[in-house]
Formats: C-alpha cells, structure tokens, sequence
C-alpha cells in the first residue's frame, strides 16, 4: 500500500468533521475497534484515538523518532471534545480500560491517575528516586513507574488551574510533552523527575473549551501539545451491549506481543513508500492556518510522527511504512477538522472576530465610514487597521479601492471572500 497524502484541510466555519478515513483503522487497534463498535454506543473514533494513547503509555520510554537531538517518544495527550452526556466519552475510555486491563493489568492499575492540579503534584507523582536524583543518565526500569496516563474526565479543571497565577502545571505538562526532565524548586520539597513518560486523555464539551482556553494557553504552545477529537454517541443501545469477551482474545495477544516488542525497539525510521511520501506530507503539515485554528494545530509533523510511530509499533514494524503514515495522517486530519469545527475561523482578537461577524453577512462589504460606525465611532482607526489586517492576511476578506468622481478620494470597501475563494 503507498502512502497516500490526504488532501490538507481548510477552515470548515464550524461544520462537523467528516468521517475519520479508513486508513485510521490499520492494524490490530484498529481491528479491536471493529470488534467493539457494534456493542456500544461510544463513538468508534473515541476508542480508537484513547486506545492509541493507551498502547503508547503502556510502552513506556524507549521505542523513539528523532529529528534533528529531539526525540519523540510514544507518549501522547488528547482531548475528546462532545456534550456531556450524550457522546459517551466515559463509555469509550470504560472500554479502552477493560480493553487494556486484559492487555497489562499491572499498568492499569499503577500507572492511571486523575487529578491534574500543580506542576508539584505531577513530578512528585513520577519523580526519580534517591539513586536517579545522583545520576541522570541511569536507565530506569519499567518497574519504577515513570509511565503514567492521567485520565481527566473534567479537563476544563485542568485548564482553570493552569491559568492560576505562580501555578506550574502548564509549563510542566509542556516539557512532559516534550520528554524533558521535570523539576520543582520548592525549598522545602524539591523534586525533580527525569526520563517521565506522560500522557494525558482529557474529556470536555465544545462550549466548556472555548470558554476556558484563552490566548495565553494558546500562544505559549500547550493546546498544540493536545490533539482535539470531536466525538458523538454512534448508536442507540437501550439494553447496552452483547461483546462475548472471547471476541478479544486474539486482539490482546496481538496487543501484549506489540507491548513487547514497543519495550525492546529504540530509534525508528521512515522506510520504504512512506519515506518517499513524508517530504510531501511534512510540507503540507507546515502550511497551517491562521488564527485560533493556526495555534491549535500547530505541531501537526509531531503529532503525525507520533501517531505514525504508534501505528507501526502495533505492526511490530521496525520502521514506518507507508500503511503507518496513511494511518497517523487520518487520525490527524480529522483532530485538524475536529479544531476546525471548535474554533471555526475566529482569530483570537476579539476586534477582529467582531468585524468578520459584521461583514460575513454582507457580500458586497461595508466601507470604512460604515465600520467606523459599526463600532459606534469608538475604536480607533489603528484598531481597526488592524483588525482588518488580520482579516486580510488570514484570507477571508478583499479590500476594494475605487474612485467614484475625478480628483474625489478613494473609496475603500472590504468585503469578505466566498470559502472557495479564500486561501
């Protein structure tokens, strides 16, 4: 199977994502996933992104991509975005949990937490030992349990007390990440956690996200550390489900020998069709958007790298091949629809989202004087310069010039641009 580069996906102005492409249910998880689907009414794609954040925490620290000195381990954080009641996001992980329990009890039970609250709580949660505090480069054994999946059923928690002054949690869960050492300089309880393997499962509803994300959490980089995935209930169940356990069997074996082998593989390349694909694939993730949207996605070529080291680990392939790259680009388009669908096409300044509102609606535009009194003549004309700026460059409107009369002033309209139009 050659790679195949999903076409790169544009602003959707809030529209539900499409469906995830089949190429995201490659391989054994994805096989589990059809297997469970028809006896539950959580969302297939609910299951299927948890279940990879699972298998990626059960690997612990070692299988790897490097670019450049950076390497990116098999840790993971997600967001799945729905109602509250009604997408099931608990039912989905209640089944990747039963799932996984099967697969490595040892790391359900020791290495699943919830309770973000401080940067402090979450490095005393994996810190090193006395031995590891002298000697960072020792290897640590799998039995310490740097591994750790923190499952918050109520992320907006999370995002309230990140925002908290003098509160570290949100530097912290970035260098986690980004697999950098993990430190406190308290006086009285230093602490310090060193080769951590952290991911993160949050849930929460559209309205709860936008409502605590603001630009601070989006400019310094954490929301584009977290994949959002828009998730619904699939099915009505009134009885609940029938999955004979036996229908499992042979998806945990695959999954406890992809466990094994994840454990005892290091440093993983691009081979074959998806070596040839990746440059293309890679330029088209780096084209990104503008606005909330632009900042959300930010780190698409990590999140793919990741997400195709994932999929091939659970081939127990020693590099990534084209079927692994397909795979983490269909996962990732849909968390770029997903963002797309939560935060439309609002750029983050509030001038400039209330202008786009004004003039969305008007296809032949609104002059100046007509902005200005948009405003009730209270904004100043370097605000609207450069709310109107920003508008422009993030292609959804044109600015028209004309001179109506001889020697009369030019007269400048701004008008927005149809979606087939923008850039």
């Amino acid at each position: 199977m050659n790679a195949q580069i999903l076409p790169f996906a544009r602003s959707t102005n809030g529209a539900w994502p499409p469906p995830l492409a089949a190429a995201a249910y490659h391989g054994p998880l994805g096989e589990t996933v059809s297997i469970i689907e028809p006896h539950t009414e959580a969302d297939p794609i609910a299951i299927l992104t948890q279940g990879l954040l699972a298998f990626g925490s059960a690997l612990g620290r070692s299988a790897h991509y490097q670019v450049e000195a950076t390497r990116h381990y098999t840790n993971e954080f997600a967001v799945l975005v729905g109602s509250s009641s009604r997408a099931r996001k608990g039912s989905s992980w209640d089944q990747v949990a039963d799932l996984f329990g099967r697969v490595d009890a040892s790391w359900t039970t020791q290495c699943i937490a919830s309770g973000l609250s401080s940067g402090e709580g979450l490095i005393w949660r994996v810190r090193d030992d006395e031995d590891e505090a002298k000697d960072d480069g020792v290897v640590v054994d799998e039995a310490t349990q740097k591994r750790l999946l923190t499952l918050e059923p109520e992320f907006a928690s999370v995002l309230k007390v990140s925002k908290r002054q003098e509160n570290t949690l949100s530097a912290n869960l970035r260098n986690a990440w980004d697999g950098k050492p993990l430190e406190t300089m308290t006086k009285n309880t230093p602490a310090r956690a060193s080769r951590a393997h952290i991911s993160i499962v949050g849930h929460i509803t559209r309205e709860e996200l936008l409502r605590n994300v603001d630009v601070t959490e989006v400019a310094n980089g954490f929301l584009n550390r977290f994949m959002l995935f828009a998730v619904r209930s699939s099915k009505t169940l009134p009885f609940g489900g029938d999955l004979d356990p036996r229908q499992l069997e042979r998806s945990v074996e695959h999954l406890r020998a992809a466990i094994a082998f994840g454990r005892r593989t290091g440093r993983v390349a691009f081979a074959g069709a998806a070596r040839d694909a990746w440059p293309s694939a890679y330029a088209g993730l780096r084209d990104g958007h503008h606005g909330l949207l632009g900042a959300a996605t930010a780190r698409a070529e990590a999140h793919v790298v990741r997400l195709a080291l994932l999929y091939a680990l659970l081939d127990c392939s020693p590099a990534i091949e084209g079927p692994h790259l397909d795979a983490a680009l269909a996962v990732w388009r849909y968390s770029e629809a997903s963002a797309a669908w939560i935060f439309g096409v609002s750029l983050g300044d509030p001038l400039a989202d209330e202008l786009w509102e004004a003039l969305r609606p008007r296809p032949a535009g609104m002059s100046r004087t007509e902005i200005r009194d948009w405003f009730s003549r209270n904004k100043r004309k370097s605000d609207i310069d450069r709310a109107l700026f920003l508008l422009r460059d993030a292609g959804l409107v044109a600015c028209d010039r004309i001179t109506r009369t001889a020697g009369a002033p030019e007269v400048e309209t701004w008008r927005p641009l149809a979606a087939g139009d923008r850039a």
